[in-house]
């Protein structure tokens, strides 16, 4: 495979992956803003939120190992190869 495609692929996935601040700062602010509105559900709403947060930050890391394995395994060895 060509080390070129190989790098606009790993852009991708990060591009991919960066996208998912995003969805935190949706996150935060929904739940902020439940907050206000509603302190007497602060704590379930704090624990849901930290719940939502982990499950979305797992989204970045998984686009990052996909892109380092995009180019450890497919652009380095090509690069090697002089291809």
């Amino acid at each position: 495979m060509n080390a070129g495609l190989c790098a606009i692929a790993a852009a991708i996935a990060v591009g991919m992956g960066c996208l998912s601040a995003i969805g935190e700062g949706l996150i935060c602010s929904h739940s902020i803003d439940g907050m206000v509105r509603n302190p007497e559900m602060a704590g379930k709403l704090r624990t849901n939120m930290m719940v939502a947060v982990a499950l979305d930050e797992s989204t970045a890391i998984y686009a990052l190992v996909v892109s380092l394995l995009i180019l450890f395994m497919m652009g380095l060895p090509a690069l090697n190869k002089g291809i």
